[in-house]
């Protein structure tokens, strides 16, 4: 087995945050009264609504802008954001669907081996950082493509990217360096 060879590995995509604006101011009372699965925060200034199918939580705020969170793909977020759109229109509001973006999205990916973090962290010092009495994972930085990993000793990866193809690449990228620093199986 070498670093060379195709190993499938499987990223498994466990959230998509995107944002976008309505182009219009909205009432948070109104939206609290008269939709449904909404949480008012009226200490913090924002509304909170989720849908069932996307299963997303989206953050409103009165000056239009909107985060949603809980997608598991970017075309459910964007769809998730069209569905809460319209039913913020069903409300009364003249929204208009903008300036829609994918902000974050965070992946798991599990290596087929474990790997021997300190010899990891030595070997890719500049970008890995290890402190094993603050947490159990390095966390590498890919500045080029704004991705954050954090791997852990049992081989799984956790991604943190600005879309999908950034957190594919960001493991196809890390996959040579941790094959090095691999336990070896006895």
């Amino acid at each position: 087995m070498d670093a060379d060879s195709d190993v499938a590995l499987d990223i498994l995509i466990t959230n998509v945050v995107c944002v976008f604006r309505t182009r219009c101011h909205l009432n948070l009372r109104k939206i609290a009264l008269e939709g449904a699965n909404v949480i008012y925060k009226h200490d913090v200034g924002k509304v909170l609504m989720k849908l069932r199918k996307p299963r997303i939580t989206a953050t409103i705020w009165s000056s239009g802008k909107i985060i949603c969170t809980g997608a598991t793909s970017e075309e459910e977020a964007k769809f998730g954001a069209r569905r809460l759109a319209r039913s913020l229109q069903k409300l009364g509001f003249q929204v208009i669907f903008t300036d829609f973006k994918v902000v974050n999205v965070l992946a798991v990916c599990n290596m087929p081996f474990e790997i021997r973090l300190p010899e990891f962290t030595k070997n890719n010092r500049p970008h890995a950082s290890y402190e094993p009495e603050l947490h159990p994972a390095v966390c590498y930085r890919i500045k080029s493509l704004r991705a954050t990993l954090q791997i852990f000793s049992t081989g799984s990866i956790t991604v943190t990217g600005p879309n999908v193809k950034a957190v594919a690449t960001a493991v196809k990228q890390i996959y040579p360096f941790v094959f090095e620093s691999r336990k070896e199986i006895l």
